[in-house]
């Protein structure tokens, strides 16, 4: 008998090909995210222009700020803008709201700025205190209400979705052990995945095989880390015991077993965008890795594999494409933290490049000659402290020595007047002493050495005569 049903003629699959080209094409352009958390950056205008002569495919916001959608208008740069965590709750409350962000943030500049995404929230369940539990509730409805006002306003082709961090798994070794956190996983994670599978939206995941690696530099291959495994460095692989599967890079690893949890909950379909990653250019002392060479290697080899042509995905799904945004455009001076907060960038604060990338993945050679070899890329080993920066304002820094003395546990007991380290009575004196102490004895619980950007590491132990200074010892 004959077959009755759909005929495709020859035009027609040749449409449908040129159709499919189309999307793996765009689909594995790599994008940037560009932040704002610098007092030196160069203006809106001056980065689009960059963001542009880096032949960039796709461009991710922190925000959905007017002037730099402008900006983008009628370029060919696939934008993605933000839903800022503190508007979650009132957008998955009240739909008149929600419409009217749509309108502002999205329809005022839609069709001409090519907006692609909408990310409602950053790593909203990476934040654990009472206020932001109430969020995790508010975030799928919010989402709801993103795609109700999107398809009210016949805008089928934006994707709705949240940026989560690794820490929303609660096993991710082996690949296959993958699941999510309990804490989420029947509150926010089905009704997520729900959600993003009926809409057939991503799983927007920031993933850092940087942070991963350097928690452990020393059981763990650093060419396995940077994608050069097996390349001239060594055969250095992982096979997960379950499935056999075969690894040969971490951002690998780390992305199946974000898979592997979404298949335990049902949803083995949802396709993966990586919305962070990267390697830091620098860092602090005690922060083993981040140099310029190494993130130069990630991300030239992180853009060759999202680039390649076919798509060679993952091993637990071969041929995949992962739309792929790096952390990110600019060193940013602002931000808090460990020193590698502030050294994430392709670029410096004055916009220029801190090593050479290609982001279209098509230039295999790079003029390295000024970039240093690496001498961090194993953890150091002795002791640390915690010292005023150069240069700083006295009255910013008599506030941060009242503030470290401030926090108990003895860290100024030496500085009263009779003590060791009382003398000589000046301000940054006493800040030295503090800001030591102070690291030595809250480090454990996640204190830095940074004091809104008044204080530095140092190997040189600043101690004087009977004055000895606390220290961290690696």
């Amino acid at each position: 008998m004959e077959k009755h049903g759909f005929k495709i003629c020859p035009l027609a699959l040749s449409f449908v090909s040129l159709l499919v080209f189309t999307y793996a094409e765009s689909s594995s352009r790599i994008g940037i995210n560009y932040g704002r958390l610098g007092n030196n950056l160069p203006s809106p205008s001056q980065s689009v222009e960059l963001i542009k002569s880096m032949k960039a495919g796709r461009i991710k916001l922190y925000d959905a700020n007017p002037e730099i959608l402008k900006l983008l208008s009628g370029t060919k740069i696939h934008v993605s803008v933000m839903v800022p965590n503190r508007e979650i709750p009132i957008i998955s409350l009240n739909q008149t709201f929600t419409d009217q962000w749509v309108r502002v943030n999205v329809l005022a500049h839609y069709p001409q700025t090519m907006i692609r995404f909408i990310v409602v929230g950053n790593e909203v369940l990476s934040s654990y205190s009472d206020q932001d539990r109430e969020i995790w509730s508010n975030l799928v409805p919010a989402m709801r209400g993103i795609k109700k006002s999107l398809k009210k306003n016949n805008i089928p082709n934006i994707k709705v979705g949240t940026s989560m961090a690794m820490d929303v798994m609660e096993s991710s070794f082996p690949p296959s052990a993958g699941r999510f956190r309990a804490d989420i996983l029947n509150t926010v994670m089905t009704p997520l995945l729900q959600f993003l599978s009926a809409t057939n939206s991503f799983f927007f995941l920031d993933v850092y095989p940087y942070l991963a690696w350097a928690e452990n530099p020393s059981n763990m291959s650093l060419d396995y880390a940077l994608f050069r495994a097996g390349n001239g460095n060594g055969n250095v692989s992982y096979t997960d015991p379950i499935t056999n599967l075969t690894y040969t890079n971490l951002l690998d690893q780390m992305l199946d077993s974000v898979i592997f949890a979404m298949e335990k909950l049902g949803y083995p379909n949802i396709r993966l965008l990586i919305s962070e990653t990267g390697w830091p250019n620098s860092g602090d002392i005690d922060q083993t890795g981040a140099n310029a060479y190494n993130a130069a290697i990630y991300n030239r080899n992180l853009i060759k594999k999202m680039t390649a042509r076919p798509a060679v995905g993952t091993p637990a799904r071969p041929g995949m494409i992962i739309p792929t945004f790096i952390f990110s455009l600019y060193n940013e001076n602002l931000k808090r933290g460990p020193g590698t907060e502030r050294h994430w960038g392709l670029l410096d604060g004055s916009g220029k490049p801190v090593y050479g990338v290609d982001l279209k993945g098509e230039q295999n050679e790079f003029n390295d000659n000024q970039l240093p070899m690496p001498q961090n890329n194993k953890p150091y080993r002795g002791k640390i402290w915690c010292v005023p920066a150069r240069r700083v304002n006295s009255e910013l820094l008599g506030r941060a020595l009242s503030y470290a003395c401030s926090q108990g546990k003895g860290t100024c007991d030496d500085l009263v007047p009779g003590k060791e380290c009382y003398q000589p009575v000046s301000v940054f004196w006493h800040a030295s002493y503090a800001f030591s102490s102070y690291w030595a004895k809250f480090r454990s619980r996640g204190a830095s050495c940074y004091f809104n950007g008044l204080a530095v590491q140092t190997t040189e132990d600043p101690s004087r005569g009977a004055c000895k200074f606390p220290s961290v010892t690696l």
